[in-house]
């Protein structure tokens, strides 16, 4: 292996060389260019959630980020939270979301997001294998560091489930590299120290993230974290390929705006990005 986790002399197994489903269809959208845009939807929340995520594919979404509920969440903010928690208090489990995943043809690619305990306890190669049969493109595990992603990598890989990795504000210039030639689907750059949420204002270091990765990658870099509008949107687009909405989007669909209302804030914020 080419790459090695330096911290603790892991090997790290590099990515591999063919894009997957999601990084393909990323790279298409930007390389023709469309501002990339991902919105975060709760799996198991509610009985029209399926509803919600072909609702905000048709208004524009380049992908769908599912969000896998889980007890004890570390990155989560309290909307997401809230949100995780209703759907687990529905009885929604990684299995019921996934056999409803198989059901939904939303026309772009699905990753999911939760917490490495779930494949832990489920195994390696069956959480990778059940995401592969639910159609699922790419798997986003935020507490899994570089130094300890091999394993799970490893198994994803075989899977061809592409692993997206995040890059915080605060990484060195000499770990950057190291998490964007190992990440599939795109870079996920968190724009702010903190949980999930929306904030009133655009955070700077969401720009200067974007910036440093963006010197160092052509892999689509979105950035996620604190962005809340469409204004804010087109402002970190400046810099980054694309964003990743979720504590805004959820807000309303708790609030019980609908697949309908979910729909229209995420064609307001593909209206903006188009118009630039």
């Amino acid at each position: 292996m080419s790459l090695s986790a330096l911290d603790e002399g892991l090997a790290i197994p590099e990515a591999p060389a063919e894009h997957g489903t999601l990084e393909t269809a990323l790279r298409a959208s930007r390389d023709a260019g469309r501002k990339l845009l991902v919105p975060y939807v709760t799996g198991g929340l509610g009985d029209d959630w399926a509803d919600i995520v072909r609702a905000v594919a048709d208004a524009g979404a380049d992908a769908i980020e599912i969000g896998v509920p889980f007890s004890d969440p570390v990155m989560d903010g309290p909307v997401i939270q809230e949100a995780s928690e209703l759907a687990l208090r529905s009885g929604a489990t990684p299995v019921t979301i996934f056999d409803e995943l198989r059901t939904i043809d939303a026309g772009v690619p699905i990753a999911v997001m939760t917490y490495y305990n779930l494949a832990f306890h489920m195994g390696h190669e069956r959480f990778a294998q059940s995401l592969a049969a639910a159609g699922v493109s790419a798997a986003i595990l935020p507490d899994l560091p570089l130094e300890e992603v091999g394993p799970w990598a490893t198994a994803a890989d075989a899977a061809g489930v592409e692993t997206v990795l995040l890059a915080a504000p605060t990484a060195p210039d000499e770990r950057l590299p190291r998490v964007v030639a190992r990440s599939r689907g795109f870079v996920y750059a968190v724009g702010l120290l903190g949980v999930t949420g929306e904030r009133d204002a655009l955070a700077s270091s969401s720009l200067v993230i974007a910036k440093r990765l963006k010197a160092i990658t052509d892999k689509p870099v979105l950035v996620g974290v604190g962005i809340s509008n469409a204004k804010q949107a087109v402002e970190i687009c400046a810099e980054a390929d694309g964003v990743v909405i979720g504590s805004a989007l959820m807000r309303r669909v708790l609030e019980g705006v609908g697949a309908s209302g979910a729909g229209a804030f995420i064609a307001e914020i593909r209206a903006a990005l188009d118009a630039g």
